[in-house]
């Protein structure tokens, strides 16, 4: 049977809207509920990691109070320093505010050099931020659990870097995700967010 040009035409309409309709489905209902699905079971798992005081980090503590979490790692010769800058500036506008510091845990995805005695070192100096490490096995089920992406990268002189995530995490007082700070993201538009997530 030969189709003509009229026919075609609708069966073409009825495609075009067909994938529309498909498009919108994914929009407002599966892909929503997918991001909400992954954002609910952020820092889930079972990790437990230490800071230099002996203070452990599980899921549980992120429940109690608002959060912010960051993975980086000693030798790391940019994103790290930048960002931990970055924290101690937001600190530093709470305080000036009147308000509290966020609770800032910074977690090495770099245990074989990192101890947690040389994190304490590294993340001193920020106010109220906290440097955890572990067992290697460890911090792979917390960089699995936050969803964060970390990578070992060789040097040429026998050495190694790493790649990894270079966003901040929040969490509010009963340990679910809030939101995320993009590497120097507008300090404004990180302030609003921190005193959103201290009035949540």
């Amino acid at each position: 049977m030969q189709l003509n040009t009229k026919t075609v035409s609708i069966l073409g309409l009825w495609v075009l809207a067909l994938l529309a309709l498909l498009g919108l489905i994914w929009v407002r209902v599966i892909e929503p509920r997918i991001t909400r699905d992954v954002s609910e079971q952020l820092g889930q798992g079972d990790y437990t990691l230490v800071a230099a005081d002996g203070t452990t980090f599980t899921e549980d503590t992120l429940v109690g109070e608002p959060t912010a979490v960051f993975f980086g790692f000693t030798h790391c010769p940019d994103v790290c320093p930048t960002t931990m800058g970055d924290i101690a500036t937001w600190q530093e506008t709470l305080a000036e505010e009147g308000a509290e510091p966020i609770r800032t845990f910074f977690v090495t995805v770099d245990p074989e050099r990192d101890t947690p005695e040389l994190l304490e070192d590294y993340v001193s100096w920020a106010p109220s931020v906290t440097g955890f490490s572990g067992d290697p096995d460890e911090v792979q089920k917390a960089i699995k659990a936050f969803r964060i992406f970390a990578s070992k990268v060789p040097l040429e002189d026998g050495d190694y870097t790493m790649n990894h995530s270079a966003s901040v995490l929040l969490f509010d007082d009963k340990g679910q995700y809030f939101g995320v700070v993009g590497y120097q993201e507008d300090y404004d538009r990180v302030m609003e967010r921190l005193r959103k997530l201290q009035a949540s």
